[in-house]
């Protein structure tokens, strides 16, 4: 036991955590996020509800939150917001914006009128991730950390064990998505996808209708969308046991399935924030993303050539 704890601590100091793979996470929370509050009436956001008639309609510790402290000047917080936020998307000093990140998102998700899943997702993931980035020496969370840059052991095992900790997590979020299902009765007789395509708020958007309503018509079809649905939420939850050579696959169908939650439902924060959560989950974190773009190396360098700039291509 002592052997493997000291082969375990061994693993976490030699790999970098900071690399790319929760960068990219980071950036799909955010992107959410800042859609969602850019492309919004602040007021329609933040309004009475049945339930109180305070805005924004907070409890406990949600009264400290931005939108709260500022409910006399909302669309500056809404600024103040989206620039934050932007910051985080780009991926810029992940140690000064990890904990304004995270309060954004939770002074959104305990304040706002209208939420869904994927702002409580994002809630904790960027409460979750604050170790990581804390620790990270970077200036982008885009960049490779330096070979030369000396790594403190105590951060390597920190960031390490805090995205083990998120991939729990995110497997916790799925286990309990297809287990929970069982004990509502138009999941377990496969009727539910029927009640939630043809729902007035969060049924089948107008564009994809035509394409899928068909599929309505016919009980088979119906069950077995619905219990599929079920399945694959289970299978996702097993990819925290699974070896590296199969979560590629998990993670491609987890993005597929939520990319297609977001078209028919139009939940589009909902699937960014669950496409963040399946990379930081499946995608082991020191294997980074390559992105290959095949664009011509120039030199901008100014040349006189008869009182002319010329540009000359580097080979």
């Amino acid at each position: 036991m002592k052997t493997d704890w000291i082969n375990l601590r061994n693993q976490l100091i030699s790999s970098t955590p900071w690399t790319n793979v929760y960068g990219i996470g980071r950036s799909l929370l955010a992107l959410g996020t800042f859609l969602t509050l850019a492309f919004n009436d602040i007021h329609i956001l933040f309004k009475p509800t049945l339930i109180s008639h305070q805005v924004p309609n907070v409890i406990g510790i949600g009264r400290f939150g931005l939108f709260n402290l500022m409910a006399d000047y909302l669309l500056l917080a809404q600024i103040l917001s989206v620039v934050i936020l932007l910051l985080v998307i780009i991926g810029w000093r992940p140690r000064v914006t990890a904990v304004l990140h995270w309060y954004v998102t939770a002074s959104f998700a305990a304040g706002a009128a209208t939420i869904d899943g994927g702002d409580h997702v994002s809630t904790v993931l960027t409460l979750l991730i604050l170790p990581v980035a804390l620790t990270d020496p970077r200036r982008w969370h885009w960049s490779t950390l330096d070979p030369t840059q000396a790594k403190s052991p105590y951060a390597c095992i920190l960031a390490g064990s805090d995205l083990f900790v998120i991939r729990i997590q995110v497997a916790i979020i799925y286990l309990h998505a297809a287990v929970g299902k069982w004990s509502v009765p138009e999941w377990a007789d496969g009727t539910s996808l029927f009640y939630w395509f043809t729902d007035p708020s969060f049924g089948l958007a107008s564009h994809i209708k035509p394409l899928i309503f068909w599929l309505l018509l016919y009980p088979t079809s119906v069950t077995l969308l619905t219990w599929g649905i079920i399945v694959l939420e289970f299978v996702l939850f097993l990819g925290l046991s699974a070896d590296r050579r199969f979560r590629g696959y998990l993670l491609v169908i987890g993005i597929f399935f939520h990319l297609m939650i977001g078209v028919v439902h139009g939940l589009i924060s909902f699937a960014l924030a669950m496409t963040a959560a399946l990379i930081l989950y499946l995608r082991p974190f020191d294997q980074r993303f390559k992105f290959k773009l095949s664009l011509p190396k120039f030199a901008f360098r100014q040349y006189i050539h008869k009182g002319k700039p010329v540009l000359r291509s580097v080979k």
